[in-house]
């Protein structure tokens, strides 16, 4: 591995919220990869369950983990963004609680990311169930910019590495339950490209309580980023989200086209 890559620290962002079943499964995954010099920012916002007292354990185990607690439950986006204001990486990476990141996610991402000279990557996933059975492949195309991922969003948080050399520290959108897809939006309003490595090199857990479960909750929170957070006229909103809808109907009815596109992009 270049050892320009071996000198930087990766900060790895997780927010937490009553995840006591499988948040030892993700913070495994991370202490499993062969890439060690990383630190683990939990963010805890205000679970009622066991999470915080497992999560205690592993930061008394490791000195690279440790837990941020906020006083009141705020959502995802403001529980990574107080980790990304904590964080003291050159690269940052996020894992929800319920997902599992294979050994070898960090080096050959961060790999990728050289031979690229990219500053903004992210890979393909396996869906699984609850349970870690198979479900499906989620595969992604070499690169995509701005106006092609407002077509659909390609990009899962949970493979996503950014070099905050390139891209600064910049912090999630608090104001829509859509905040991943409006940050990489954000994002390549500056980056020309990201890059896709197409690869299965994670693991998304789907079940009732993971946020892509309500398809047509996303649906309206995604016109809302449109018209609200990207300002985007109601015709333009309306090409790009007839893009969606039909690109989501295509994934329930003919997934193997839906991930042809994808990777053809």
């Amino acid at each position: 591995m270049n050892i320009l890559i071996e000198n930087n620290l990766v900060s790895i962002i997780t927010p937490v919220y009553n995840s006591e079943l499988f948040i030892s499964e993700t913070i495994e995954s991370v202490i499993s990869q062969d890439y060690e010099f990383w630190e683990l920012i939990l963010v805890d916002d205000c679970s009622s369950d066991d999470s915080v007292k497992i999560i205690n354990q592993y930061v008394q185990q490791d000195s690279r983990i440790r837990l941020i607690q906020l006083y009141e439950n705020s959502g995802a986006a403001l529980a990574r963004n107080a980790a990304i204001n904590d964080s003291k990486g050159r690269y940052l990476t996020f894992i929800d609680s319920d997902d599992v990141w294979l050994p070898s996610f960090l080096s050959e991402m961060l790999v990728f990311m050289s031979r690229n000279n990219a500053a903004f990557v992210f890979s393909g996933y396996n869906r699984v169930d609850v349970n870690r059975c198979f479900l499906s492949y989620f595969g992604v195309p070499e690169k995509i910019h701005y106006k092609a991922l407002l077509k659909t969003c390609v990009i899962s948080c949970l493979t996503v590495i950014l070099d905050s050399e390139k891209v600064g520290r910049r912090y999630f959108p608090e104001y829509t339950k859509r905040e991943d897809f409006a940050y990489w939006l954000l994002i390549l309003k500056d980056v020309q490209f990201a890059f896709g490595l197409n690869k299965p090199l994670a693991l998304y857990r789907c079940h009732r309580a993971s946020s892509s479960s309500n398809k047509f909750d996303m649906a309206i929170k995604t016109w809302e980023m449109y018209r609200k957070i990207e300002g985007l006229s109601l015709f333009v909103s309306s090409y790009y989200f007839s893009h969606y809808a039909v690109r989501g109907l295509l994934r329930n009815k003919t997934p193997r086209l839906a991930r042809l596109l994808r990777v053809l992009k």
